[in-house]
């Protein structure tokens, strides 16, 4: 099987006429799998090794259920936790926040994009560091 562009293009033509939401596909070590509807989503496409599919079968060890509400970031960028660097952080670890407050900013493109919360409640954890680079829907901080 030979993954270039053209292929995928097919594939999603496919799954467009069938009315797919999502498909993965495996042969002779690459895989492939695509999901509709998501924004920003990207075709992932990798050699598999034995290592990988032997670690598939294991069973995962669950991860505690968090009570806390993640913000997630909306877009790539720069995480800033304030308006300049000689400023007070938006919000630090213990605030109390309320929906519409800025929480951060995110520079993408030049342009400098403050988050709001939509939710109210304590800031129990800040997931990133000031000025570090994060991908969309990545954590920025949890909300108790």
């Amino acid at each position: 099987m030979n993954m270039d562009i053209e292929y995928i293009k097919q594939i999603a033509d496919v799954m467009d006429e069938k009315s797919l939401t999502e498909l993965a596909i495996e042969d002779n070590g690459q895989k492939i799998s695509l999901k509709k509807g998501a924004v920003n989503q990207v075709a992932n496409i990798a050699p598999v090794t034995e290592h990988a599919a032997i670690a598939s079968e294991e069973p995962q060890e669950e991860q505690p259920a968090r009570k806390a509400t993640p913000i997630t970031s909306p877009m790539v960028g720069t995480f800033y936790s304030a308006a300049s660097p000689d400023e007070e952080p938006f919000v630090q670890v213990g605030d109390v926040i309320r929906p519409g407050q800025v929480v951060c900013i995110i520079e993408a493109m030049k342009l400098m994009n403050e988050i709001e919360a939509d939710v109210s409640g304590k800031v129990v954890e800040i997931c990133v560091e000031n000025g570090q680079t994060i991908e969309f829907g990545q954590v920025l901080m949890y909300i108790e």
